[in-house]
């Protein structure tokens, strides 16, 4: 039996796909783009909240999770002020949690086409 060794960065993608599932984050796609040369980041972690105060508490709950859990910190976050887009950058992971409005407008998904999207089922 060959055991799969699993990286920091899926540990890492799991725990944020928790946190999103836990504030009932929606729409979750895993974009590895590891073999984009131009690409800022080799995963883009993208989800929807229905409200800036979901979207807001969805971003929170990742931060915390991550810090209590594994005691990784963001490189840098932003978006709070209007919380139609926030992004979190985990340097090889970006999250990127917008309102439905927000998504549908900047479709990140169209503009990363060539990476290897993985859609992850709502929880309800």
């Amino acid at each position: 039996m060959e055991l799969k060794t699993v990286t920091t960065s899926e540990i890492i993608t799991k725990n944020i796909i928790d946190a999103i599932q836990d504030r009932k984050g929606k729409s979750i796609s895993v974009l590895d783009m590891a073999a984009i040369e131009s690409a800022p980041a080799h995963t883009f972690i993208i989800c929807q909240g229905n409200t800036p105060v979901q979207v807001a508490a969805i971003a929170d709950n990742i931060r915390d999770h991550l810090l209590e859990q594994l005691r990784v910190k963001p490189f840098n976050y932003d978006g709070y002020r209007a919380a139609e887009w926030i992004v979190i950058d985990y340097g090889d992971i970006m999250v990127h949690i917008f309102t439905r409005d927000a998504r549908q407008h900047y479709n990140l998904e169209d503009l990363w086409s060539d990476a290897v999207i993985t859609e992850i089922p709502d929880l309800d």
